[in-house]
């Protein structure tokens, strides 16, 4: 079968899948899916800097007028921010050094607001002067002002003798100030009316979120409150008649499109038609500034236009079938859109420009993403997603990537775990790690286990705080079995790898079930969960923030701070107190100044099971944060990987590390097992 033809098939049998109903499990989809992966083609052997995404283009985004396309390009160390325009033409530099991360277009299409950490620069697009703006944190930036033809509203924080204080302000483009409210309290967003005047915000109060309309001499009248630990929203939009736009989840299980009428009464206005997502992402129309493209992205990435957006929307869906797009919408019927293209057999997104007055649409910034050598999709692995039954009868959902041309039952199957846990794997989104380890021969699979996020919200809060050895765990390992259960993976060749929770995950696989996973490959993991949150909450990066603190948000995992009992019933259950039943080979990496998981935490353990004989390794990357960041720690993260899972599981021997790479791992491994040769004789 020729490739066409198998990504037809695939095609045909994925959109056939996706329109059927969740049932016990999804075994006969699989089956059908599995059997098209089976017949592809045998990938090549690329090597890991491959599997790297490029990163060369980043902040990709269409100005209002649909006029330009303003994006960063990152070259080697250096990142500058570039104007393509729409109608045609070659781009050109419009600030050849930046340390920004996001771009944002002013209302009149004429600035771009160039965001950094502490930072904020206007710049003309004319080549006018623009100022500096300093932020003093991350989150200053509430949104474009869209009544003005060129500013900001941010969020400024004053400490004062008795607490703080959150002036919310308007900044032009020339640096001109306008305050537009002082609040004692965390004001979340605004709604401005076509005069530049505040019409409702959304602010923090204790532990609740409170929606308010502001009248013209700045009073508040409270529409709407809910517990930020059960519910969440984001103010989106105001009406001239005075409805309010909101993407939330109050009043309901899933997030959707919600509109608040003057009577303070909700009202959906769209929720994912299958009944399974929350909203992921909306965009709105830049001239009436109401919601007009919606996207929802769980087992499967679906977008849909709104009210004069949906036929152009749905003819673009056409254009890219089984992909996952999303699109910008330019003002005016002669305004071009931008379109984004991703998969998870994409490495980097493709960009594109959409006529809407003839429906052509024509690829943009090819050349860059040439330069960057993406790898050929007929040898990526398809991420396919499936449904499998908890022992509790809950429907579980996950994905499973498979090495093309193999037989299924006879290769190593990883379980690979997700972070978070308030996180979740995308259904087209594109994972190096993942890839990686298919292109050197092992089954993926990836849980959405009860507690990940995506699912709705009764999903996301179903463990109840049962996050040691017990459901949550439980999702990964029964997942895994259902898998060998039906012809996936060999069960003498089974590992569980991770990071940060999905570290821990790691951690309490190869203690408590030795019998299933052979092998661990934990990064940052926390040896016992509750301590872990305790010191997150008392020291870590993720304590008391003004909006809401981390007490509240592991409430709603099911973990009170205040409560012994729920961090003993964590801590009996954790890998560390439960170190002696450790039999199989694990190797753990961790970041020397990681602020989520302490490496003192990890070393611990580390020092823990060597005092007990166990066959452990132990990588620090010494300034090193949560993740490795840099191009060569991520390499020695992966290379170290593959080692391991290779030695225990029989993947692909991977390939030889660098001179470069091999000096740095001399010192960074702290501890290496006898039995795996990390660093092979030259």
């Amino acid at each position: 079968m020729t490739v066409p033809k198998l990504l037809a098939a695939l095609a045909c049998t994925l959109s056939l899948w996706a329109a059927m109903p969740s049932h016990a499990d999804d075994a006969g989809g699989l089956r059908a899916a599995i059997g098209v992966e089976r017949a592809r083609a045998p990938a090549p052997h690329y090597p890991r800097a491959a599997f790297e995404p490029s990163r060369v283009l980043q902040s990709v985004r269409l100005s209002p007028d649909g006029r330009h396309v303003a994006y960063l390009r990152q070259q080697g160390e250096q990142r500058s921010v570039w104007l393509l325009p729409t109608a045609g033409g070659a781009a050109r530099q419009l600030l050849a050094r930046t340390e920004a991360d996001e771009l944002l277009w002013s209302r009149d299409g004429r600035w771009l607001f160039v965001k950094a950490r502490r930072s904020l620069q206007s710049l003309s697009i004319e080549g006018g002067s623009g100022v500096r703006i300093a932020l003093d944190n991350p989150r200053a930036v509430i949104r474009v002002d869209p009544s003005q033809p060129a500013a900001v509203v941010l969020r400024e924080r004053v400490r004062t003798p008795t607490g703080e204080r959150w002036p919310v302000v308007r900044r032009d483009a020339h640096g001109r100030r306008t305050l537009l409210r002082d609040d004692d309290r965390f004001v979340h967003d605004v709604a401005l009316d076509a005069r530049g005047q505040l019409v409702a915000l959304l602010r923090f109060d204790g532990e609740h979120d409170a929606l308010y309309r502001v009248d013209a001499a700045g009073g508040l009248r409270e529409l709407a409150r809910w517990n930020v630990i059960r519910e969440q929203a984001v103010l989106l939009a105001a009406t001239p008649q005075g409805d309010l736009f909101l993407d939330g989840d109050t009043g309901g299980n899933f997030r959707r499109v919600l509109r608040v009428d003057r009577e303070g009464v909700l009202h959906t206005v769209h929720a994912d038609p299958r009944g399974e997502a929350d909203l992921d992402q909306v965009v709105l129309d830049p001239a009436t500034q109401l919601p007009a493209v919606v996207s929802y992205r769980s087992t499967v990435a679906a977008t849909y236009g709104l009210g004069a957006a949906q036929a152009q929307v749905a003819a673009i869906g056409k254009r890219f079938p089984g992909r996952d797009i999303g699109i910008g919408i330019g003002d005016g019927p002669d305004a071009y859109w931008l379109v984004s293209e991703r998969a998870s057999t994409l490495r980097d997104a493709r960009w594109h420009l959409y006529d809407p007055r003839s429906g052509r649409i024509r690829r943009i910034l090819e050349q860059d993403a040439e330069a960057a050598q993406p790898l050929p999709e007929a040898a990526l692995a398809r991420k396919l997603p499936f449904a499998y039954r908890a022992s509790d009868g809950m429907l579980v959902r996950g994905f499973l990537l498979l090495p093309p041309g193999k037989d299924p039952a006879r290769v190593p199957l990883v379980a690979f775990v997700h972070g978070g846990p308030i996180n979740h794997f995308h259904a087209d989104d594109y994972e190096g790690i993942a890839q990686l380890l298919a292109n050197r021969g092992y089954a993926v699979f990836e849980s959405n286990f009860r507690g990940s996020t995506g699912h709705g919200r009764d999903y996301a809060l179903a463990p109840h705080g049962d996050y040691g050895n017990g459901r949550v765990q439980q999702d990964i390992v029964e997942g895994t079995r259902w898998l060998l259960a039906h012809g996936v993976g060999d069960p003498r060749r089974v590992g569980i790898t991770g990071h940060s929770f999905g570290g821990y995950s790691t951690l309490l696989g190869v203690t408590f079930q030795p019998d299933l996973f052979k092998v661990g490959v934990a990064g940052a993991p926390p040896a016992d969960f509750g301590w872990s949150m305790r010191w997150l909450h008392e020291f870590g990066n993720q304590g008391a923030r003004p909006d809401r603190s981390l007490a509240a948000s592991m409430r709603l995992l099911g973990l009170d701070v205040d409560d012994p009992a729920s961090y003993a019933h964590l801590r009996a259950q954790s890998p560390l107190a439960n170190a002696g039943k450790l039999r199989r080979p694990l190797l753990l990496l961790a970041g020397g100044e990681d602020r989520t998981v302490p490496i003192r935490e990890v070393i611990s353990y580390a020092a823990v099971l060597r005092h007990l004989g166990k066959d452990v390794s132990l990588y620090v990357e010494a300034d090193g944060g949560h993740s490795p960041s840099e191009p060569l720690p991520r390499e020695a993260y992966v290379y170290l990987m593959e080692t391991m899972l290779h030695r225990y599981l029989g993947g692909a021997r991977p390939d030889a590390p660098s001179p470069k790479l091999r000096d740095y791992l001399k010192p960074s491994l702290r501890v290496a097992s006898k039995d795996v040769e990390f660093l092979p004789k030259r």
